[in-house]
C-alpha cells in the first residue's frame, strides 16, 4: 500500500512493525551499566564472533576467566584500563520485534553532561541501581536529568540482586523510594525490574531465582514499550534544510524545499505558514524517495513544493497555518552546560535551532539548579561544565521555537561559541520539569554538582 492511499488512522500499525527505540542507560559508578548492555547484546545474539573473541582475549589479559561483557561497550582504551565508562557508547542491535539504538552513558558526576547527550533523543532511560547500595545521590541526578529531558519512559533496573540473595524486600524498598522521587519530578511512566546483569537474571531470559517477580524482562519491556506515533496529536514542523532549484529545460520553474519532518504529518492541499516571515501558501506537492505522495510524516526526509513562489531559504520553518508556533527573539530556557569554558552573562553566542543558526547574547542567568535537592540558587553569574540552569537569551533574528514540553525536537537548541564552534550548552525552551518541584533557596552554600 502506497503512502497516498494509507489512511492516517492506519499509520500507527504500519509504523509499529518496524519501530525503532532509542534508549539510554545511566546509573552510579560500578552499578553495572556496561555489563547490562553487554548482556543484552550477547544474549540477544547481537554480537559478532570477532567482537566476542576480542572481548574474551581482553578479559584473559586482565586475569578474568569469563568474558567481561562490559567490554562490548567500553570501547575507549582508558575505559577498559580503568573499568569505567567515560564517553557515551552508542550501539545498534535488533530483535525480531524491534530495532534499537542504545547509548551507554557515564556514571561519574563529572560526566553528567554526557548523559544529557545520550538521553536527549532517547524515548526510554534505563537507570541502574546497585541492590546493595540502593538509591544514591547520582541515581537522583540521573532521574532528574531524564525528567528534565522529558524522557517518556524510565526503567529502574535494580542490579546485582544475586549479591543480596535475590531478596524481594530489598527490591521493593528501592523501587518504592525511586518511584516516589521520579514521580515527583513528573516522570510519566516508571517500570522497576530486579536483575543480575552478570548472571543474566531477568535481562533477556526470566530468572529462576526470583519467582516472586511476575513482570517483564528488560528486553521484553524494551520490545513492547509503546513508541509514540500518534500523528494526529502532533503539530507538524518542517525545518527547511535545502532549496532545490534545478533550472533545467525539464524543470525550468521547479522550487522544492528539502528537509526532514521534525514532527507531525504534512498533507498536499494543506494551508501552511512559513516562519519567521509569516507568509502563507498551500502545499502543492510532496516527494518522498523520488515518488509523489499525498501525505508524509516524521521523521521522513521529503521535498515539499508550494503553490506560491515565496522567498524561502535554509533555516525557515514550514508549519500548518492553524498550529504554527509564535516567533520570538527572547528565549527563556533551561540549559545544561557542556563545555569546559563557562557561560557568562553578556556573552555573545550562536543559537542553533533545527536548521537555523542566529547570533544571540546571554542577557541573564536567573538561577542554577542542584539536582541533589532540586533547589534553585539565584543569580549565579555563570554556568560551568555539568551545570544546569535557567538562562534568558536575546536573538538577533526571530525564531519559531516551540516549548520543549510540546516538542523535544523543535523546543531544543544549542548555544555555540562563535569563535571556534564549540558547543557551550544544550537548551530546552520553556519550563523545566513537568511537575513544579523545584524550590528557590537564598544561599549557594553546599552546592555540589
Amino acid at each position: 500500500m502506497t503512502a497516498q492511499h494509507t489512511p492516517l488512522a492506519g499509520l500507527t500499525e504500519q509504523l509499529s512493525a518496524t519501530t525503532l527505540l532509542r534508549f539510554a542507560t545511566a546509573g552510579s559508578v560500578d552499578d553495572g551499566k556496561s555489563t547490562l548492555v553487554g548482556r543484552l547484546l550477547h544474549d540477544s545474539k547481537s554480537v559478532l564472533t570477532d567482537q566476542l573473541e576480542a572481548v574474551e582475549a581482553a578479559s584473559l589479559k586482565r586475569g578474568q576467566e569469563a568474558p567481561d561483557l562490559a567490554l562490548l561497550t567500553d570501547g575507549l582504551r582508558a575505559e577498559r584500563e580503568q573499568g569505567i565508562t567515560i564517553d557515551v557508547a552508542y550501539r545498534y542491535f535488533a530483535t525480531a520485534r524491534r530495532r534499537f539504538i542504545l547509548a551507554d552513558t557515564p556514571g561519574h558526576v563529572q560526566y553528567t553532561r554526557n548523559m544529557v547527550t545520550g538521553a536527549s533523543t532517547a524515548e526510554l532511560a534505563v537507570v541502574l541501581v546497585d541492590a546493595r547500595n540502593g538509591v544514591v545521590e547520582q541515581t537522583r541526578r540521573h532521574a532528574a536529568v531524564a525528567a528534565l529531558l522529558r524522557v517518556p519512559h524510565v526503567v529502574l533496573a535494580v542490579n546485582k540482586m544475586d549479591l543480596v540473595a535475590y531478596a524481594e524486600p530489598v527490591f521493593a524498598a528501592i523501587a518504592e523510594e525511586f518511584t516516589a522521587y521520579a514521580a515527583s519530578l513528573g516522570v510519566p511512566e516508571i517500570t522497576a525490574i530486579p536483575i543480575s546483569a552478570l548472571a543474566g537474571d531477568n535481562v533477556v531470559e526470566p530468572s529462576a531465582n526470583m519467582d516472586w517477580y511476575g513482570g517483564p524482562t528488560v528486553l521484553e519491556h524494551l520490545e513492547t514499550v509503546p513508541v509514540s506515533h500518534d500523528l494526529a496529536s502532533c503539530k507538524a514542523r518542517f525545518p527547511v534544510q535545502y532549496v532545490i532549484r534545478p533550472q533545467t529545460a525539464e524543470h525550468p520553474d521547479y522550487r522544492g524545499y528539502a528537509g526532514q519532518i521534525a514532527s507531525g504529518a504534512l498533507r498536499v492541499g494543506e494551508a501552511v505558514t512559513v516562519l519567521p516571515s509569516g507568509r502563507t501558501s498551500t502545499i502543492a506537492g510532496i516527494d518522498a524517495l523520488g515518488e509523489a505522495v499525498d501525505i508524509a510524516w516524521a521523521p521522513q526526509s521529503v521535498t515539499v513544493t508550494l503553490a506560491d513562489d515565496l522567498d524561502i531559504s535554509r533555516g525557515d520553518l514550514i508549519a500548518p497555518s492553524g498550529s504554527a508556533p509564535r516567533t520570538t527573539q527572547d528565549v527563556e530556557a533551561t540549559v545544561c552546560h557542556v563545555a569546559d569554558q563557562p557561560l557568562t552573562v553578556g556573552q555573545r553566542v550562536l543559537l542553533k535551532h533545527t536548521t537555523r543558526t542566529v547570533k544571540a547574547i546571554v542577557k541573564e542567568i536567573p538561577s542554577r539548579l542542584t539536582l541533589d535537592d532540586l533547589s534553585q540558587h539565584p543569580d549565579p553569574g555563570r554556568l560551568v561544565a555539568n551545570d544546569i540552569g535557567r538562562v534568558k537569551v536575546r536573538t538577533a533574528e526571530p525564531l519559531a521555537l516551540d516549548a520543549y514540553r510540546d516538542s523535544r525536537r523543535t523546543g531544543s537548541f544549542l548555544l555555540i561559541d562563535p569563535a571556534d564552534g564549540t558547543t557551550l550548552a544544550a537548551g530546552m525552551a520553556g519550563d523545566s520539569f513537568a511537575a513544579e518541584t523545584v524550590q528557590a533557596v537564598a544561599d549557594d552554600e553546599g552546592w555540589d554538582f
